[in-house]
Protein backbone atom coordinates (compact mmCIF):
# COMPACT_ATOMS: atom_id res chain seq x y z
CA UNK A 1 0.00 0.00 0.00
CA UNK A 2 2.73 2.95 0.71
CA UNK A 3 4.74 1.80 -2.32
CA UNK A 4 1.74 2.18 -4.26
CA UNK A 5 1.13 5.82 -2.49
CA UNK A 6 4.19 7.02 -3.12
CA UNK A 7 3.60 9.49 -5.21
CA UNK A 8 1.38 10.58 -3.55
CA UNK A 9 3.00 11.35 -0.39
CA UNK A 10 5.92 12.94 -1.78
CA UNK A 11 3.56 15.34 -3.24
CA UNK A 12 2.18 16.17 0.01
CA UNK A 13 6.05 16.28 1.20
CA UNK A 14 6.20 18.94 -1.43
CA UNK A 15 3.48 20.63 -0.75
CA UNK A 16 4.66 20.81 2.77
CA UNK A 17 7.59 22.37 2.42
CA UNK A 18 6.33 25.19 -0.03
CA UNK A 19 2.62 25.73 1.67
CA UNK A 20 3.14 29.30 2.64
CA UNK A 21 0.84 31.93 3.45
CA UNK A 22 -1.55 30.11 6.08
CA UNK A 23 -4.46 28.46 5.55
CA UNK A 24 -6.20 30.63 3.36
CA UNK A 25 -3.51 30.08 0.62
CA UNK A 26 -3.14 26.40 1.24
CA UNK A 27 -6.20 25.69 -0.64
CA UNK A 28 -5.14 27.48 -3.82
CA UNK A 29 -2.11 25.27 -3.43
CA UNK A 30 -3.57 21.96 -3.16
CA UNK A 31 -6.09 23.21 -6.12
CA UNK A 32 -3.32 23.26 -7.97
CA UNK A 33 -1.45 20.55 -6.50
CA UNK A 34 -4.18 17.48 -5.61
CA UNK A 35 -6.39 18.55 -8.44
CA UNK A 36 -4.94 20.04 -11.83
CA UNK A 37 -1.25 18.75 -11.67
CA UNK A 38 -2.51 15.24 -10.42
CA UNK A 39 -5.95 14.69 -10.17
CA UNK A 40 -6.53 13.13 -6.77
CA UNK A 41 -9.49 14.21 -6.01
CA UNK A 42 -12.23 16.50 -8.72
CA UNK A 43 -12.40 19.95 -7.22
CA UNK A 44 -15.97 19.73 -6.36
CA UNK A 45 -14.68 17.26 -3.58
CA UNK A 46 -12.25 19.63 -2.56
CA UNK A 47 -14.51 22.18 -1.89
CA UNK A 48 -16.57 19.59 -0.07
CA UNK A 49 -13.68 18.94 2.03
CA UNK A 50 -12.69 22.25 2.96
CA UNK A 51 -16.25 23.61 3.26
CA UNK A 52 -16.57 20.28 5.82
CA UNK A 53 -13.43 20.94 7.79
CA UNK A 54 -14.54 24.73 8.26
CA UNK A 55 -17.68 23.23 10.87
CA UNK A 56 -14.74 21.23 12.67
CA UNK A 57 -12.30 22.58 15.33
CA UNK A 58 -9.17 22.37 14.72
CA UNK A 59 -6.42 22.85 12.16
CA UNK A 60 -8.92 23.00 9.07
CA UNK A 61 -5.91 22.50 6.14
CA UNK A 62 -4.65 20.03 7.97
CA UNK A 63 -7.74 18.29 8.27
CA UNK A 64 -8.60 18.78 4.42
CA UNK A 65 -5.10 17.51 3.33
CA UNK A 66 -5.81 14.18 5.69
CA UNK A 67 -9.41 13.68 3.99
CA UNK A 68 -7.51 13.57 0.64
CA UNK A 69 -5.44 10.82 2.03
CA UNK A 70 -8.86 9.32 3.29
CA UNK A 71 -10.22 9.21 0.09
CA UNK A 72 -6.95 7.49 -1.61
CA UNK A 73 -5.89 4.92 1.40
CA UNK A 74 -8.28 4.86 3.79
CA UNK A 75 -7.43 5.91 7.52
CA UNK A 76 -3.81 4.25 7.11
CA UNK A 77 -3.19 6.70 4.59
CA UNK A 78 -4.85 9.72 6.12
CA UNK A 79 -2.34 8.91 8.91
CA UNK A 80 0.68 9.04 6.86
CA UNK A 81 -0.57 11.68 5.41
CA UNK A 82 -1.08 13.75 8.38
CA UNK A 83 2.54 12.77 9.64
CA UNK A 84 4.37 13.85 6.35
CA UNK A 85 2.38 17.36 6.24
CA UNK A 86 3.05 18.38 9.66
CA UNK A 87 6.15 16.94 10.52
CA UNK A 88 8.73 19.40 8.42
CA UNK A 89 7.04 22.80 10.27
CA UNK A 90 6.92 21.02 13.38
CA UNK A 91 10.80 20.01 13.22
CA UNK A 92 11.40 23.66 12.05
CA UNK A 93 9.45 25.24 15.01
CA UNK A 94 10.84 22.64 17.67
CA UNK A 95 14.20 23.28 16.86
CA UNK A 96 13.62 26.90 16.99
CA UNK A 97 12.93 26.26 21.05
CA UNK A 98 16.26 25.28 21.48
CA UNK A 99 17.80 27.98 18.87
CA UNK A 100 16.19 31.29 20.34
CA UNK A 101 18.45 31.71 22.85
CA UNK A 102 21.34 31.70 20.40
CA UNK A 103 19.20 34.22 18.03
CA UNK A 104 19.69 37.99 17.60
CA UNK A 105 15.38 38.46 17.13
CA UNK A 106 16.18 41.78 15.63
CA UNK A 107 17.50 40.08 12.51
CA UNK A 108 14.48 37.49 12.68
CA UNK A 109 12.52 40.09 10.22
CA UNK A 110 14.65 38.51 7.19
CA UNK A 111 13.23 40.48 3.33
CA UNK A 112 13.64 37.05 2.08
CA UNK A 113 9.76 36.38 3.11
CA UNK A 114 8.29 39.84 2.20
CA UNK A 115 7.06 39.01 -1.34
CA UNK A 116 5.38 35.64 0.38
CA UNK A 117 1.98 37.25 1.01
CA UNK A 118 1.27 38.70 -3.03
CA UNK A 119 2.17 35.05 -3.65
CA UNK A 120 -0.36 33.84 -1.33
CA UNK A 121 -2.64 36.50 -2.75
CA UNK A 122 -2.12 35.13 -6.46
CA UNK A 123 -2.90 31.59 -5.08
CA UNK A 124 -5.92 32.68 -3.28
CA UNK A 125 -7.40 34.43 -6.74
CA UNK A 126 -6.49 31.31 -8.69
CA UNK A 127 -8.78 28.83 -6.40
CA UNK A 128 -11.82 31.69 -6.06
CA UNK A 129 -11.14 31.60 -9.69
CA UNK A 130 -11.13 27.95 -10.34
CA UNK A 131 -13.91 27.11 -8.04
CA UNK A 132 -16.47 30.05 -9.26
CA UNK A 133 -17.46 28.22 -12.22
CA UNK A 134 -18.30 25.34 -10.44
CA UNK A 135 -20.17 26.84 -7.80
CA UNK A 136 -21.83 30.00 -9.03
CA UNK A 137 -24.45 28.88 -11.09
CA UNK A 138 -27.87 31.02 -10.15
CA UNK A 139 -29.37 33.84 -8.58
CA UNK A 140 -29.15 32.27 -5.13
CA UNK A 141 -25.57 31.15 -5.38
CA UNK A 142 -24.67 34.67 -6.45
CA UNK A 143 -26.21 36.06 -3.94
CA UNK A 144 -24.95 33.78 -0.76
CA UNK A 145 -21.26 34.20 -2.62
CA UNK A 146 -21.61 38.30 -1.91
CA UNK A 147 -23.16 38.61 1.44
CA UNK A 148 -20.46 35.68 2.19
CA UNK A 149 -17.48 37.67 0.86
CA UNK A 150 -18.58 40.82 2.83
CA UNK A 151 -19.37 39.33 6.27
CA UNK A 152 -15.89 37.24 6.16
CA UNK A 153 -14.24 40.78 5.17
CA UNK A 154 -15.60 42.84 7.47
CA UNK A 155 -15.91 40.09 10.21
CA UNK A 156 -11.87 38.25 9.66
CA UNK A 157 -11.02 36.82 12.36
CA UNK A 158 -13.78 36.04 14.64
CA UNK A 159 -13.89 32.30 15.05
CA UNK A 160 -18.07 31.92 14.84
CA UNK A 161 -18.33 33.88 11.06
CA UNK A 162 -17.22 30.99 9.26
CA UNK A 163 -18.86 27.57 11.08
CA UNK A 164 -21.95 30.21 10.79
CA UNK A 165 -21.82 31.56 7.31
CA UNK A 166 -21.11 27.46 5.88
CA UNK A 167 -24.55 26.28 7.74
CA UNK A 168 -26.72 29.39 6.75
CA UNK A 169 -25.26 29.26 3.28
CA UNK A 170 -26.59 25.61 3.59
CA UNK A 171 -30.18 26.64 5.10
CA UNK A 172 -30.31 29.07 2.03
CA UNK A 173 -30.48 26.79 -0.88
CA UNK A 174 -33.21 24.48 1.03
CA UNK A 175 -35.51 27.36 0.11
CA UNK A 176 -35.82 25.41 -3.30
CA UNK A 177 -36.43 21.33 -4.05
CA UNK A 178 -37.00 21.30 -7.38
CA UNK A 179 -33.31 21.75 -8.39
CA UNK A 180 -31.66 18.96 -7.07
CA UNK A 181 -33.93 15.78 -6.53
CA UNK A 182 -33.49 12.96 -4.03
CA UNK A 183 -30.61 11.28 -4.43
CA UNK A 184 -29.94 7.81 -2.75
CA UNK A 185 -27.03 6.52 -1.77
CA UNK A 186 -26.35 3.51 0.80
CA UNK A 187 -25.18 4.20 4.24
CA UNK A 188 -21.95 2.61 5.07
CA UNK A 189 -21.43 1.84 8.61
CA UNK A 190 -19.79 4.21 11.00
CA UNK A 191 -16.79 3.56 13.09
CA UNK A 192 -17.13 4.77 16.74
CA UNK A 193 -13.47 3.91 17.69
CA UNK A 194 -11.94 6.99 17.17
CA UNK A 195 -14.95 9.43 18.69
CA UNK A 196 -14.45 7.43 21.89
CA UNK A 197 -10.69 8.18 21.39
CA UNK A 198 -11.09 11.28 21.56
CA UNK A 199 -13.68 11.81 23.65
CA UNK A 200 -11.62 9.35 26.33
CA UNK A 201 -8.00 11.18 26.48
CA UNK A 202 -9.75 14.72 26.51
CA UNK A 203 -11.59 13.76 29.98
CA UNK A 204 -8.49 11.70 30.84
CA UNK A 205 -6.30 14.49 30.37
CA UNK A 206 -8.30 16.80 32.63
CA UNK A 207 -8.16 14.14 35.39
CA UNK A 208 -4.87 13.23 35.07
CA UNK A 209 -4.04 16.99 34.80
CA UNK A 210 -6.20 18.35 38.00
CA UNK A 211 -5.19 15.16 40.04
CA UNK A 212 -1.35 16.26 38.97
CA UNK A 213 -2.26 19.74 40.52
CA UNK A 214 -4.05 18.69 43.78
CA UNK A 215 -1.54 16.36 45.02
CA UNK A 216 1.38 18.53 43.95
CA UNK A 217 2.94 15.89 41.79
CA UNK A 218 6.55 16.33 41.01
CA UNK A 219 7.98 17.03 37.18
CA UNK A 220 3.61 17.13 36.20
CA UNK A 221 4.41 19.93 33.59
CA UNK A 222 4.46 17.40 31.12
CA UNK A 223 0.66 16.04 32.16
CA UNK A 224 -0.34 19.95 32.13
CA UNK A 225 1.20 20.71 29.00
CA UNK A 226 -0.42 17.27 27.40
CA UNK A 227 -3.89 18.68 28.64
CA UNK A 228 -3.84 22.43 27.98
CA UNK A 229 -2.59 21.65 24.15
CA UNK A 230 -5.37 18.49 23.25
CA UNK A 231 -7.80 20.93 24.89
CA UNK A 232 -7.16 23.82 22.40
CA UNK A 233 -6.91 21.25 19.79
CA UNK A 234 -10.05 19.80 20.60
CA UNK A 235 -11.65 23.62 20.61
CA UNK A 236 -10.33 26.02 18.96
CA UNK A 237 -12.56 27.39 15.53
CA UNK A 238 -10.93 29.51 13.03
CA UNK A 239 -7.75 28.33 12.64
CA UNK A 240 -3.95 29.73 13.36
CA UNK A 241 -5.75 33.19 13.89
CA UNK A 242 -7.74 32.30 16.81
CA UNK A 243 -5.70 29.22 18.66
CA UNK A 244 -2.22 31.99 18.63
CA UNK A 245 -4.48 34.85 21.00
CA UNK A 246 -5.42 31.39 22.81
CA UNK A 247 -2.08 30.16 23.72
CA UNK A 248 -1.24 33.35 25.00
CA UNK A 249 -4.00 33.77 27.49
CA UNK A 250 -3.45 30.42 28.68
CA UNK A 251 0.30 30.35 29.12
CA UNK A 252 1.32 33.98 29.42
CA UNK A 253 -1.36 35.63 31.42
CA UNK A 254 -2.88 33.28 33.52
CA UNK A 255 -0.31 31.80 35.32
CA UNK A 256 0.68 35.33 36.60
CA UNK A 257 -2.89 35.30 38.13
CA UNK A 258 -2.92 31.54 39.26
CA UNK A 259 1.14 30.97 40.23
CA UNK A 260 0.26 31.29 43.96
CA UNK A 261 -2.13 28.39 44.00
CA UNK A 262 -0.76 26.48 40.91
CA UNK A 263 3.04 26.84 41.16
CA UNK A 264 3.84 24.06 38.53
CA UNK A 265 1.42 25.79 35.86
CA UNK A 266 2.75 26.11 32.58
CA UNK A 267 4.59 29.41 31.48
CA UNK A 268 6.27 30.56 28.60
CA UNK A 269 7.58 34.35 28.76
CA UNK A 270 5.82 36.62 26.80
CA UNK A 271 8.85 37.58 24.37
CA UNK A 272 9.66 34.15 23.65
CA UNK A 273 5.73 33.47 22.76
CA UNK A 274 5.84 36.74 20.41
CA UNK A 275 8.58 35.69 18.02
CA UNK A 276 7.08 31.95 17.87
CA UNK A 277 4.21 33.69 16.67
CA UNK A 278 5.56 36.09 14.04
CA UNK A 279 8.06 33.28 12.86
CA UNK A 280 5.19 30.38 12.48
CA UNK A 281 4.11 32.84 9.86
CA UNK A 282 6.79 32.48 7.65
CA UNK A 283 7.54 28.56 7.69
CA UNK A 284 5.73 26.49 5.34
CA UNK A 285 3.41 24.36 6.73
CA UNK A 286 0.34 24.27 9.54
CA UNK A 287 0.07 27.69 11.54
CA UNK A 288 -0.63 24.96 14.42
CA UNK A 289 2.79 24.15 14.10
CA UNK A 290 3.55 26.56 16.38
CA UNK A 291 2.43 24.00 19.35
CA UNK A 292 5.46 22.46 19.05
CA UNK A 293 7.93 25.26 19.46
CA UNK A 294 5.64 26.30 23.02
CA UNK A 295 5.85 23.13 23.92
CA UNK A 296 9.60 22.90 23.69
CA UNK A 297 9.31 26.25 25.52
CA UNK A 298 7.26 25.18 28.23
CA UNK A 299 9.55 22.17 29.51
CA UNK A 300 13.00 24.02 28.36
CA UNK A 301 13.94 24.76 32.41
CA UNK A 302 13.65 20.73 33.06
CA UNK A 303 16.94 19.63 30.24
CA UNK A 304 17.03 19.39 26.39
CA UNK A 305 15.37 15.10 26.74
CA UNK A 306 12.59 17.16 28.31
CA UNK A 307 12.51 19.86 25.86
CA UNK A 308 12.57 17.14 23.30
CA UNK A 309 9.68 15.21 24.85
CA UNK A 310 7.63 19.12 25.33
CA UNK A 311 7.69 19.64 21.66
CA UNK A 312 6.65 16.13 21.17
CA UNK A 313 4.05 16.71 23.19
CA UNK A 314 2.73 19.81 21.71
CA UNK A 315 3.02 18.42 17.85
CA UNK A 316 0.96 15.61 19.17
CA UNK A 317 -1.67 17.48 21.13
CA UNK A 318 -2.87 20.10 18.88
CA UNK A 319 -3.17 17.39 15.70
CA UNK A 320 -4.58 14.42 17.57
CA UNK A 321 -7.81 15.82 17.83
CA UNK A 322 -8.21 17.35 14.57
CA UNK A 323 -7.73 14.10 12.78
CA UNK A 324 -10.23 12.12 15.22
CA UNK A 325 -12.44 14.44 15.12
CA UNK A 326 -12.28 14.75 10.70
CA UNK A 327 -12.34 10.92 10.66
CA UNK A 328 -15.18 10.14 12.62
CA UNK A 329 -17.59 12.72 11.35
CA UNK A 330 -16.21 12.14 7.67
CA UNK A 331 -18.33 8.77 7.28
CA UNK A 332 -21.52 10.41 8.69
CA UNK A 333 -21.43 13.38 6.78
CA UNK A 334 -21.04 10.61 3.85
CA UNK A 335 -24.21 8.82 5.30
CA UNK A 336 -25.99 11.97 5.37
CA UNK A 337 -25.81 12.42 1.57
CA UNK A 338 -28.54 10.31 0.86
CA UNK A 339 -30.88 13.10 1.59
CA UNK A 340 -31.39 15.60 -1.23
CA UNK A 341 -31.85 18.03 1.59
CA UNK A 342 -27.47 17.41 1.74
CA UNK A 343 -27.21 17.59 -1.82
CA UNK A 344 -29.20 21.35 -1.78
CA UNK A 345 -26.78 22.45 1.02
CA UNK A 346 -23.90 21.33 -0.51
CA UNK A 347 -24.90 24.29 -3.41
CA UNK A 348 -24.99 26.91 -0.66
CA UNK A 349 -21.66 25.73 1.18
CA UNK A 350 -19.41 25.98 -1.82
CA UNK A 351 -20.87 29.42 -2.38
CA UNK A 352 -20.13 30.48 0.80
CA UNK A 353 -16.70 28.83 0.49
CA UNK A 354 -15.98 30.95 -2.67
CA UNK A 355 -16.84 34.11 -1.17
CA UNK A 356 -14.26 33.23 1.74
CA UNK A 357 -11.90 32.56 -0.98
CA UNK A 358 -12.85 36.05 -2.29
CA UNK A 359 -13.00 37.95 1.09
CA UNK A 360 -9.30 36.28 2.03
CA UNK A 361 -7.92 37.82 -1.11
CA UNK A 362 -8.70 41.27 -0.52
CA UNK A 363 -8.25 41.05 3.56
CA UNK A 364 -4.69 40.00 2.68
CA UNK A 365 -4.04 42.51 -0.20
CA UNK A 366 -4.92 45.53 2.37
CA UNK A 367 -1.89 44.49 4.36
CA UNK A 368 0.81 44.66 1.31
CA UNK A 369 2.16 48.34 -0.21
CA UNK A 370 0.44 49.28 -3.72
CA UNK A 371 0.83 52.94 -2.76
CA UNK A 372 3.92 54.22 -4.26
CA UNK A 373 4.05 53.23 -7.92
CA UNK A 374 7.29 54.31 -8.25
CA UNK A 375 8.87 52.15 -5.97
CA UNK A 376 10.31 48.79 -6.46
CA UNK A 377 8.93 46.67 -3.59
CA UNK A 378 5.28 47.94 -4.91
CA UNK A 379 6.03 47.02 -8.55
CA UNK A 380 7.93 43.48 -7.37
CA UNK A 381 4.45 43.13 -5.15
CA UNK A 382 1.94 43.30 -8.37
CA UNK A 383 3.95 41.55 -10.80
CA UNK A 384 4.48 38.50 -7.92
CA UNK A 385 0.72 38.48 -7.05
CA UNK A 386 -0.19 38.84 -11.11
CA UNK A 387 2.57 36.51 -11.76
CA UNK A 388 1.59 33.67 -9.44
CA UNK A 389 -1.72 33.71 -11.02
CA UNK A 390 -0.74 33.92 -14.26
CA UNK A 391 1.72 30.96 -13.63
CA UNK A 392 -1.05 28.89 -12.45
CA UNK A 393 -3.53 29.26 -14.63
CA UNK A 394 -1.82 29.32 -17.65
CA UNK A 395 1.90 26.99 -17.35
CA UNK A 396 2.08 23.63 -15.65
CA UNK A 397 4.15 24.74 -13.34
CA UNK A 398 4.48 22.78 -10.31
CA UNK A 399 3.43 25.58 -6.94
CA UNK A 400 6.77 24.50 -5.08
CA UNK A 401 8.86 26.56 -8.14
CA UNK A 402 6.65 29.15 -7.91
CA UNK A 403 7.19 29.31 -3.98
CA UNK A 404 10.77 29.15 -4.38
CA UNK A 405 10.65 32.01 -6.91
CA UNK A 406 8.83 34.44 -4.69
CA UNK A 407 11.70 33.69 -1.90
CA UNK A 408 14.39 34.29 -4.56
CA UNK A 409 12.99 37.39 -5.32
CA UNK A 410 12.99 38.89 -1.66
CA UNK A 411 16.68 37.33 -0.78
CA UNK A 412 18.22 39.48 -4.18
CA UNK A 413 15.99 42.76 -4.12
Amino acid sequence: MLLRHLPFLRSVLLHSVTAFGGPQAHIGMMMKTFVHQKPYVTEEELMEYNAFCQLLPGASSTQTLTLIGYKRGGVPLAVLTLIVWILPACVIMGGLSFLLQYIDKKELGTDIFKFIAPMAVGFLAYAAFVTFSVAIKNTITWVIMLVGAAATYFLFGQPWVIPSLIILGGIATNFSTTRIPQIEQKPRKIKWWNFWLFGILFMLAGFMSEMARKQNWPDRKPISLFENTYRMGSLVFGGGQVLIPMMYEQWSVRPEAVREKNPGVVQIDEESLYTGMGIVRAVPGPVFSIASFTGGMALKDMGYKMQILGCLIGMVGIFLPSALLVLFFFPIWNNLKKYAAVYRSMEGINAVVVGIMIASTFYIMKDISFSDVQDLSTTINILAMLGTFVLLNFTRIPPPLIVVGCLLLGYFL
